[in-house]
């Protein structure tokens, strides 16, 4: 995926989502098997869950493919330092740029997270198994995975709700779905329009202008089912695997749109 523009208003399109749903959420897997110090933040993206964990004592990784999408995430930490607001005892963030299929780093950790369907966004068996090696080889013994994907049905869902709108006085979109049943695969394809900061007159206090400039934006993602996902953990060596459904603590099912698993490194 093509970030370079994106990743400036990834934020503000993001704003809604669920982090604290995802922080708590980890929290309470962690009172189960142990309390990190060290943690990977895989697929980080901007950062945001990076630096909150930070802020709860944790050495993070935070480890993204997109350049862009590091360099918002980096510029909220110098943000941090130069507000004098540094991490409690034990809290840092490192950002690295690595693929997930091949990270690593130079010691093991002892818990690797990965949120917000990242994982939804390997296209092919193989390129989710290659991360999965890597999350496990990544892991000290005893070491837990975290993480969580849109379900078939969720894409379903998207295919049959589309198209998008949202229509805020500073940004818009138009976003469209394109859904492959064989392969259960679904192309979103977003149009963004962005008010142009820089045409506002701030000389004269105005504000406001209404030029804006247009963003186009592919995101592409497949789902894999709920049975496939645990023989895939698995298979690249975690033996005890959990898995839940939209932020509960019960077990998946048909309706669930989005799928958690926990799996220990034994």
């Amino acid at each position: 995926m093509a970030y370079e523009q994106f990743a400036n208003h990834y934020d503000r399109l993001m704003e809604d989502m669920p982090y604290p749903d995802w922080i708590e959420f980890a929290q309470r897997c962690w009172s189960k098997f142990g309390r990190p110090q060290t943690v990977v933040d895989l697929g980080c993206g901007t950062g945001t869950i990076s630096l909150r964990l930070a802020q709860l004592g944790m050495s993070v990784t935070g480890i993204d493919l997109s350049e862009e999408m590091l360099a918002i995430a980096s510029q909220k930490l110098e943000q941090i330092r130069q507000q004098g607001q540094p991490f409690p005892r034990g809290g840092s963030v490192t950002l690295l740029q690595q693929d997930m299929r091949e990270w690593e780093l130079p010691e093991p950790v002892d818990s690797v997270i990965s949120f917000c369907d990242c994982f939804n966004y390997l296209l092919e068996e193989e390129d989710v198994e290659d991360a999965l090696r890597r999350v496990y080889a990544g892991l000290k013994p005893g070491g837990v995975f975290i993480f969580d994907v849109h379900t078939p049905g969720q894409l379903v869902a998207y295919a049959e709700s589309q198209p998008f709108f949202l229509n805020d006085d500073d940004i818009a979109y138009i976003w469209t779905c394109d859904f492959d049943g064989g392969r259960c695969e679904i192309e979103h394809a977003l149009t963004i329009f962005v008010q142009d900061t820089t045409a506002i007159n701030c000389a004269a206090d105005d504000l406001s202008t209404d030029k804006f400039r247009r963003i186009e934006d592919v995101h592409i993602q497949r789902a894999y089912s709920l049975d496939w996902w645990k023989g895939a953990l698995r298979r690249t060596g975690f033996g005890e695997v959990e898995s839940y459904g939209d932020f509960t603590w019960t077990p998946p099912n048909e309706s669930t749109q989005r799928a958690f698993f926990v799996a220990v490194k034994r």
